[in-house]
């Protein structure tokens, strides 16, 4: 490997992680750090921190690839950040387009979303659907669809106090997200994780949205 390519791209990710951290934390991170787990008046607080943050992602292109012949795969190294993710209690959710007559609630289209993709799914390991739960969100009409905000706002209604993070191969989406108060990333850009790094992902659960 080029000695330079490599210390390039690693400047550009330290660079990275600095300004996320100080942009979703701000100046005053260290003042919540949560307290020694032996302060049982911490109990609530490090109950609440654990809950925190919410990931959600697109999933074709973003956690998944479709061939030419129709297959489905995991794309390279999402399989194991979900597993990073999973390790940490870090709830993990989807927001994707499907047709809205896949069904008259979201059950009924995230079951039908997943009828489709294991018929054509290839891989040793099959998709992890059961680390998203309920946290399948898509379309009721047509006019959800992103990149209508709809379903960003649902996600974010259905999160609570906890921060909110969107991961896709989209510009217009992740824009669309940062807006909407999501914390964005935007995956498959060269020279960068693939993935928003998960010690990141922790820090944001250090304390509450504003």
């Amino acid at each position: 490997m080029n000695s330079s390519v490599s210390k390039g791209s690693a400047w550009a990710i330290l660079a990275l992680s600095a300004a996320l951290v100080s942009t979703a934390l701000g100046p005053s991170a260290s003042a919540t750090t949560p307290r020694d787990a032996g302060d049982g008046t911490a109990t609530a607080t490090t109950a609440r921190q654990r809950a925190c943050p919410v990931v959600y992602f697109d999933l074709g292109e973003t956690l998944v690839h479709t061939a030419d012949d129709g297959s489905i795969t995991y794309r390279p190294g999402a399989a194991a950040y979900l597993r990073a993710l999973r390790a940490r209690g870090i709830p993990v959710g989807l927001i994707t387009n499907v047709p809205s007559s896949w069904g008259s609630t979201d059950a009924e289209r995230a079951a039908r979303l997943r009828q489709e993709v294991d018929a054509t799914w290839k891989g040793s390991a099959p998709f992890a659907w059961h680390d998203f739960g309920d946290r399948v969100l898509t379309p009721r009409t047509e006019a959800e669809r992103k990149p209508a905000p709809t379903l960003w706002q649902r996600a974010k209604a259905g999160s609570g106090h906890c921060r909110v993070v969107y991961q896709a191969e989209t510009a217009e989406e992740v824009t669309v997200a940062s807006s909407l108060g999501f914390v964005p990333y935007q995956v498959g850009r060269p020279h960068r994780p693939a993935f928003l790094p998960v010690g990141l992902v922790e820090l944001l659960g250090r304390r509450a949205p504003a």
